[in-house]
């Protein structure tokens, strides 16, 4: 069974609108950023990694609703942004501890 994820540490949320939103990424079980995550979201939105001042634009990578994205996490990674697509919603980022 390679196709199953850990999640024992508490996620984040982020609620989309017409403007970027930004939150720390969620850290593992051992306190630290984690290597991989995994993004979902309930209304399509756009998301990208960075410092405490990334910001998301309507180019950024797309999730859409009711589908979820695992994305490896860069080195010296700390936050995540968002922003709508064309509704406001949220988006959970949840760390992953088996990869």
């Amino acid at each position: 069974m390679d196709d199953f994820i850990t999640v024992v540490a508490p996620g984040a949320s982020i609620t989309t609108g017409a403007a970027s939103a930004r939150v720390a990424l969620p850290v593992c079980q051992s306190q630290e950023v984690p290597r991989y995550i995994r993004v979902s979201a309930i209304n399509a939105c756009y998301v990208r990694m960075g410092t405490s001042t990334v910001v998301a634009t309507s180019t950024d990578t797309l999730v859409q609703p009711a589908d979820a994205v695992v994305m490896q996490v860069p080195q010296g990674t700390t936050h995540m942004a968002a922003i709508q697509d064309s509704a406001a919603g949220k988006v959970n980022i949840v760390p992953l501890e088996n990869m």
